[in-house]
């Protein structure tokens, strides 16, 4: 999020209102979370609005209808961080209508005006944060005319240009100043991609063409600097999906291949993750497929879920296609706290190298690089404690100080470097615990004391004291990797004494005991854990010999485990490592009693990367952050 101003003086985390306090002119966005599809026909033509988070795989649900029916209309997003417009399509003639929806508020589209020229239908829309343009269509024959609207404003579209060649249902996809429109056809197949530049009005210049040509409309979408388009027809049924680099002008790569090969599939973005909804086959067959891909790596595509109907020719909108909600928009007036969104910190506490150490750093969670010294830890060196924390304060629970187990509960603020200050003492002391919190609770699972413990006990954060009884875990268990929701706690793996692949969770806010969620993947101990606010992910550990797994869980719905990747790195000793996270991004500590940290985009599944070093080589350390589970 390079657009947020880093300034030493503001770190700490700041609620919505102290933001706006400090801001004026614009806003701070919240990672742009809502794809919108609109419209399409199923047989019939719709008015039907969906919506889904982006971020979180699942079903669409419903938003609300469309001024008109109206299918065939843009196959890219037209819209800004607030609003998406639907522009031209058949309802069943040829439309120049343009609706608009504000994004984050469901309800009925409105009348934002009529596109410059004549009423068509299946265009390529592109888009910045300020204005919209509208590309190519059939009336009745190919049309090269491009026409754009300010998005914030309603009225007709005006007149920007032409494209190289007069085609109907190009592809589109745009970064903040670049839109792109490739194949369609004229009336014959065409692989050709242009571009324009958004804020200039003139003819589309050539870009170069697709790896195939395709003529039925592809779907297009976008990262800020890459573009993807995917299907289509050659006249056969296509899974492909190409990738263009937006700045350089150039030919499409392979990319790798939607999960069913389909034509006229709606498609959007947030700023890491594309996403290809329904379109049709060749069989006159209707999908309500929902399929998603890595934008920075490509591949296969996996399932997100479903639309509400199967359809084909809707009309998409987000709220963060291209970059847009990668910083912070508008005019400053005053310093932007750190804190919000890309200053988030991991803090990584104590443990062995292999002697055991009262070590803390301190890394940022967006920004790649190595570790900061923090401070001490006041029990001295420590290791195989418990970590909770909130969006101020981290806590350190129990631990290992050689010859024997602790109860001491210590803690810093995020904001304040310093050594650590007594909070108060455990119900049991205890090492080789897990850790789950909220805003206003931290939890400690099971460990052990000497032998396994199915004890789980909690501090409120913000106040100092001792812990209390929570309730018990299904099994004693130790070393076991803990993550969490704002409402949720989550527990996996472990040994009992064996290894074990249960996955437990807590209702944070309600005492009692842990209830059986899932399993994960593969049966392991010493395994590390982080989370976002909707997904928990399960990082390496041993089953005896070194994991190379990473799963992932939905924190919302219990069942089983489902594959991530694999780590960058693993050795035959890849455990004793800690996970740290924002809403965004997850790091991966002191695995394999190295210094090396590694990191995932918690919402797009892949491998692990390197992301730095800690200051002092070691493992058993304990690690949390005040963005965990989306608490900032």
């Amino acid at each position: 999020m390079a657009n947020y101003p880093q300034l030493d003086d503001q770190v700490g985390v700041w609620k919505l209102k102290e933001v706006n306090n400090a801001v004026s002119g614009g806003y701070w966005r919240n990672g742009g979370s809502r794809g919108i599809f609109a419209g399409g026909q199923s047989p019939t033509i719709l008015n039907q609005i969906d919506f889904i988070t982006i971020s979180s795989t699942g079903n669409a649900a419903d938003f609300g209808d469309l001024s008109v029916v109206r299918g065939s209309g843009n196959s890219d997003c037209v819209s800004s961080f607030t609003r998406g417009l639907f522009t031209g399509g058949v309802t069943p003639s040829r439309s120049l209508t343009i609706d608009y929806v504000t994004i984050q508020t469901t309800g009925n589209a409105a009348d934002f005006g009529n596109l410059s020229g004549s009423a068509r239908q299946s265009l390529g829309g592109v888009s910045n944060s300020t204005r919209g343009i509208a590309a190519g269509g059939d009336d009745p024959s190919a049309n090269n005319e491009i026409s754009y609207v300010t998005i914030a404003s309603t009225g007709n579209g005006v007149d920007f240009g032409n494209l190289t060649v007069a085609r109907f249902g190009p592809a589109a996809c745009s970064s903040p100043t670049r839109g792109l429109f490739a194949a369609g056809g004229a009336p014959g197949v065409q692989n050709v991609i242009d571009f324009v530049e958004i804020a200039t009005t003139g003819n589309a210049v050539d870009f170069g063409d697709l790896a195939t040509a395709t003529i039925s409309p592809l779907g297009g979408t976008s990262s800020s600097t890459i573009g993807v388009f995917a299907g289509g027809g050659a006249p056969g049924d296509v899974t492909t999906i190409n990738r263009v680099t937006m700045a350089s002008q150039g030919n499409g790569i392979d990319y790798g291949d939607l999960t069913v090969a389909r034509r006229q599939s709606a498609a959007l973005s947030n700023s890491v993750k594309g996403v290809f909804a329904g379109g049709y086959n060749s069989d006159d067959d209707k999908y309500n497929t929902i399929d998603s891909i890595s934008i920075s790596n490509g591949g296969t595509a996996t399932d997100f879920g479903d639309l509400q109907t199967a359809t084909f020719g809707k009309q998409p909108a987000s709220d963060s296609h291209g970059g847009l909600n990668d910083g912070y928009q508008g005019t400053r007036i005053a310093p932007i706290p750190q804190g919000v969104g890309s200053g988030q910190r991991a803090i990584f506490m104590g443990g062995a190298a292999p002697a055991v150490k009262d070590t803390i750093d301190f890394m940022t969670i967006n920004t790649d690089g190595n570790a900061t010294d923090f401070g001490n830890l006041i029990a001295g060196n420590n290791g195989h404690g418990a970590a909770v924390s909130s969006s101020t304060r981290i806590a350190l629970q129990g631990g290992f100080i050689s010859p024997a187990n602790i109860d001491v509960i210590q803690y810093v603020e995020f904001k304040s470097a310093g050594n650590t200050a007594d909070f108060g003492n455990l119900t049991t002391s205890s090492r080789r615990s897990g850790g789950a919190s909220s805003e206003t609770r931290g939890i400690r699972f099971g460990g052990m004391n000497p032998g396994r413990m199915n004890v789980i006990d909690f501090i409120t954060i913000a106040s100092v004291g001792n812990s209390t009884d929570f309730g018990d875990m299904t099994a004693a268990t130790a070393d076991s990797a803990g993550l969490s929701s704002p409402t949720r706690g989550i527990i996996g793996g472990g040994s009992a004494p064996g290894n074990v692949n249960v996955i437990e969770f807590i209702t944070i806010a309600a005492a009692g005991n842990a209830t059986d969620f899932g399993d994960l993947t593969e049966a392991r101990r010493y395994l590390s854990g982080c989370s976002s606010s909707t997904r928990g992910v399960f990082y390496s550990g041993m089953q005896p010999n070194a994991s190379a797994v990473i799963d992932y869980i939905t924190i919302a719905s219990a069942g089983n485990a489902t594959d991530f990747g694999d780590p960058g790195t693993t050795t035959p000793d890849d455990s004793y490592g800690c996970g740290a996270s924002n809403n965004i991004r997850g790091l991966f500590a002191g695995r394999n009693g190295s210094a090396l940290v590694e990191k995932i985009t918690i919402a797009s599944t892949g491998n692990g990367a390197t992301f730095g070093d800690l200051s002092v080589t070691r493992n058993n350390l304990s690690g949390n952050s005040n963005g965990h589970g989306g608490l900032s």
